[in-house]
């Protein structure tokens, strides 16, 4: 080879390799970049809002029990001093899960602060 002579292909070649090597390098810093967003994202909210709803919804379970069992524990009352047996007991127990039902559609409806 002459002094002036290149070699044709070196330099190109090694600048292609520098820069695909700082694509590459990017782009595996965007993946975990992403990648540790969706863990954050798919991560388990435990903060106040899943124990707002699970308050919520012990708050209904209370009141569907109470509901019922009240108004059977009430209506069996009436019926044994009464002595109108079963109908005490029919009739406020029925009572007793229609407001049960009623107080849960309000606690359902119920816009958040």
């Amino acid at each position: 080879m002459a002094t002036g002579d290149k070699v044709v292909g070196d330099e190109p070649e090694a600048q292609d390799q520098r820069g695909e090597d700082a694509r590459l390098e990017a782009l595996d810093e965007r993946i975990k970049s992403l990648r540790e967003r969706e863990e954050q994202r798919k991560a388990p909210d435990a903060g106040a809002q899943s124990d707002e709803n699970y308050r919520l919804g012990n708050r209904v379970l209370t009141e569907l029990i109470a509901g019922i069992g009240g108004g059977a524990f009430f209506g069996w009352v009436i019926d044994r001093f009464a002595g109108t047996k079963p109908w005490g007991l029919l009739v406020v127990m029925a009572l007793g899960t229609i407001v049960a039902f009623r107080n849960i559609i309000r606690i359902s409806t119920r816009r958040p602060d």
